[in-house]
């Protein structure tokens, strides 16, 4: 038998709140946080943070000089890792890996550094090391004072619950005892969203839930972005008074047909479940927290894959997506967050414009999971 990892916190940054309460009660509120959002001479739906959340961003430039040219994705990735450290209760001086990754990176930054050269030819002195994948976790650990492994990576869309697959790895195989996992994104520029609606997956809806997550009558693909940060602190052992563990953890990849295709049935999350679940009976398991991105294919797949595992003895079904969008890299840590508050309040948080879906049975066993382009996908099963 495998042993237990236990997530002794979490912690976000998006625009869900930027503490524990903030985010549930924000959960209970049945509203999409999707607006429009204006960019260059395109308005667009999307999930930016609030007013007050991007001055905390301008006040962590402020005070401290070395963050002033950091991009979005890497501050956020600081904010989150701050709160999941204060509430583990680790300390300066204990050494703890950090895996922290992005499907974007610092995409901003980018954009601006490769606009400036494409005018005169030339770059700044930072556009180099501003812009690296491996900001991310380099930064934290630097705001941290941490002086375990430091390790950033990029997997699309389920990045982040890579992460959690590290993580796991490294406290099983006893090269630590603590890791910091995560996941952050800052997609909301205008090269970023002109790549998803050349794809034309992207919504153009004007509803109030612009992002049509596991809606399987749709005829439209309705995918929204959203932005933010989330990481979570992993201990060996089944620690008390955790938030949750760590029951199972699944991988797979399939054959692409085309750089972004997944099968009908998408094979890969088949295998990922199956995998997670190998020394549990699906009848365990109460919700499914989907990946969802709110396309056609992508809600279908999944479903079919969810099918193909549970029969007709379906759990229960939810995504986060109608209400944050999607948040690529960053969006399966903050699908595990959405699960460990379920698990927590025993409570769940259905779709607002499904058929409601009801269990009088308490919440025990969740299964999260991810997937991106490339055919990859992880799962991840908690308890309490």
């Amino acid at each position: 038998m495998l042993t237990t990892v236990s997530i002794v916190s979490i912690s976000s940054f998006s625009p869900l709140g930027t503490n524990a309460q903030q985010v549930w009660d924000n959960y209970l509120d049945s509203a999409s946080l999707i607006s429009d959002l204006k960019l260059d001479s395109k308005t667009v739906p999307a999930v930016s943070l609030t007013a007050e959340q991007k001055q905390l961003v301008e006040d962590l430039k402020n005070a401290d000089s070395r963050y002033a040219g950091l991009d979005n994705s890497v501050l956020y990735a600081l904010l989150a890792s701050r709160g999941a450290v204060a509430q583990a209760g680790w300390t300066e001086g204990d050494v703890f890996g950090i895996n922290i990754g992005s499907s974007r990176g610092a995409t901003d930054l980018f954009e601006k550094h490769y606009s400036e050269f494409l005018e005169t030819g030339k770059t700044g002195v930072q556009a180099s090391p501003a812009t690296t994948l491996g900001n991310i976790s380099s930064w934290v650990a630097q705001d941290l004072k941490s002086t375990g492994p430091e390790i950033s990576h990029s997997i699309t869309c389920s990045t982040a619950l890579h992460a959690l697959l590290n993580g796991v790895a490294w406290l099983r195989a006893g090269m630590a005892q603590k890791f910091l996992v995560g996941g952050s994104e800052a997609p909301l520029t205008p090269f970023t969203i002109a790549q998803m609606q050349a794809m034309k997956i992207y919504s153009s809806f004007g509803t109030d839930y612009p992002c049509r997550a596991l809606d399987l009558d749709k005829k439209v693909n309705t995918m929204v972005l959203g932005e933010g940060a989330a990481s979570a602190c992993l201990e060996l052992g089944r620690v008390p008074n955790a938030l949750a563990y760590i029951e199972g953890i699944g991988y797979a990849t399939e054959t692409l047909k085309h750089s972004v295709s997944i099968s009908n049935d998408a094979e890969c999350m088949r295998k990922s479940m199956q995998m997670a679940l190998q020394n549990t009976s699906p009848h365990e398991v109460d919700v499914v927290v989907m990946h969802a991105p709110g396309t056609i294919k992508g809600d279908s797949s999944e479903y079919a894959a969810i099918k193909n595992i549970f029969g007709d003895n379906l759990p229960l079904l939810t995504t986060n997506k109608w209400k944050i969008g999607h948040t690529f890299g960053a969006s399966g840590l903050l699908s595990l967050e959405f699960a460990v508050q379920m698990l927590q309040h025993n409570h769940f948080i259905d779709i607002p414009y499904r058929t409601a879906q009801k269990s009088d049975k308490p919440l025990k066993k969740i299964l999260i999971n991810a997937v991106g382009f490339g055919g990859n996908a992880v799962s991840i099963l908690i308890s309490k």
